[in-house]
C-alpha cells in the first residue's frame, strides 16, 4: 500500500503537483490543506480536508506532507508552511516526476519538487523546499539554495550558485558560474551574468 500524503495549499501549483504525484505513483493523495472556507471543496477530485490549524492533529493519521503553494514574488509563505510541517513532525519527501531526469550524481533535498521534463545534471544540488518547474535545466555543479523556484524553461548553466529564497523566472538563463544573491528576483527572459 502506498503512503498517503497531504498537499498544503490548493492553488495552481497544487494542480500541477497533483499531476506529478499521480504520474509518479509513489504516494496516494490523502487530501488538501487550504483556507478554512474551502474545506469540503474539491481540486481535481481531491477534497480539501482541513486548514493550517489542523496540521498538528492530522500528522498521526497522515505522516507525509508537502508544500503545494507556488512561489513568485517571495518564498515567505512556502517557508512558513515548510516550518509548520517540520514542527508538527511530518515526513516531507522530495517529489520527482517520472518524466524528469535527475542524475544519480545529483542531490535533491526534502520537500523539493521536480516537475515534468526538468533536467538536473551531475553534481548539482537543489536545496530543501524548492520548485524545479517544467522544462527547467539545472546543469552540472550548480548549487540551488533552499526555498527557491526555478521557473518553467529556465536554464542554470554549469556551476551557477543560486542563493536561498530566490525566484528565477521563466526562460531566464544564467551564464556559467554565475552567483545569484539570496532572495533575488530574476525576471522572465533575463540573462544573468
Amino acid at each position: 500500500m502506498k503512503p498517503e500524503i497531504l498537499l498544503v495549499g490548493g492553488g495552481g501549483h497544487c494542480k500541477a503537483l497533483i499531476d506529478v504525484i499521480e504520474a509518479a505513483g509513489q504516494y496516494t493523495i490523502a487530501g488538501i490543506i487550504d483556507r478554512p472556507e474551502l474545506i469540503g471543496e474539491q481540486i481535481l477530485g481531491y477534497r480539501v480536508i482541513g486548514c493550517d490549524d489542523d496540521l498538528s492533529s492530522l500528522v498521526s493519521r497522515y505522516p507525509y506532507a508537502i508544500v503545494s503553494v507556488g512561489q513568485v514574488r517571495t518564498p515567505d509563505l512556502r517557508k512558513k508552511l515548510f516550518a509548520l510541517l517540520e514542527r508538527a513532525g511530518y515526513v516531507i519527501p522530495s517529489i520527482i516526476s517520472p518524466r524528469a531526469y535527475v542524475s544519480p550524481h545529483a542531490r535533491v533535498e526534502r520537500g523539493s519538487v521536480v516537475m515534468h521534463d526538468a533536467l538536473i545534471n551531475a553534481h548539482a544540488r537543489v536545496g530543501a523546499n524548492c520548485i524545479v518547474n517544467t522544462k527547467a535545466l539545472i546543469e552540472h555543479d550548480c548549487r540551488v539554495g533552499d526555498h527557491c523556484h526555478v521557473s518553467t524553461g529556465a536554464i542554470l548553466n554549469g556551476a551557477t550558485v543560486v542563493g536561498e529564497g530566490t525566484f528565477v523566472g521563466s526562460n531566464a538563463v544564467s551564464k556559467e558560474g554565475a552567483l545569484i544573491a539570496e532572495a533575488s528576483f530574476i525576471k522572465a527572459g533575463s540573462i544573468v551574468t
